[in-house]
């Protein structure tokens, strides 16, 4: 029987079996160097994956009252396109009416033209993957600017560096990661002992 929220290790074991998940040597566009590396949507590329890791995330939100409560008006927001499949997934598991996500343009966080005040429900922000909180943070000054309420927020990976609440709402999250990233090839080969051949990633 499938749990209903899935434990971390479980969690972890999906997005390794398809490759959201990698171990190795990666080198970040900020020139970071990891030996790790997420690559969220290839896991919702499954139904079955993705159902499990919606419908788990969408248990805690339905655990709030203060969420629960306000279903069915209720809007999911992704703060980019890459999480969009999460925010799709979980819409449909809570029944919510309204979804939005937030796109860059011109180096700015933004949504779509037109919204205006009052188009938006009570909203809960999520994304498949929460590094340093910096763009669920922006789109919840996106939403605060719009007047709507911000009743949760969360993803289905949470850094343990990144912030764990958000305009005081906590950030709900189906694992942790703890995170080590290096500013160059030395200090990773030095902290992590290995010979792995080095992959550049674009994201």
């Amino acid at each position: 029987m499938i749990d209903l929220i899935p434990p971390s290790e479980t969690v972890m074991q999906i997005l390794e079996q398809t490759g959201a998940y990698r171990q190795g040597h990666f080198v970040y566009p900020s020139g970071k160097h990891a030996s790790h590396y997420f690559q969220m949507p290839l896991a919702f590329r499954y139904y079955d994956n993705s159902r499990v890791l919606s419908v788990g995330l969408s248990r805690k939100f339905r655990m709030e009252k203060s969420i629960s409560s306000r279903l069915p008006k209720v809007a999911i927001i992704s703060p980019s396109p890459g999480g969009i499949p999460v925010a799709f997934a979980v819409r449909e598991a809570l029944g919510a009416e309204q979804i939005y996500w937030a796109e860059i343009e011109d180096g700015k966080r933004q949504f779509r033209q037109y919204l205006k005040s009052g188009d938006i429900y009570p909203c809960i922000i999520v994304d498949d993957l929460i590094r340093t909180g910096k763009a669920i943070e922006e789109t919840c000054n996106l939403v605060n600017e719009l007047g709507a309420e911000i009743i949760g927020c969360g993803a289905i990976v949470r850094f343990e560096d990144a912030p764990d609440e958000v305009d005081g709402v906590k950030i709900q999250s189906l694992a942790e990661f703890d995170c080590n990233f290096y500013n160059n090839f030395d200090e990773w080969k030095t902290a992590e002992g290995n010979d792995a051949p080095e992959e550049t990633v674009r994201f």
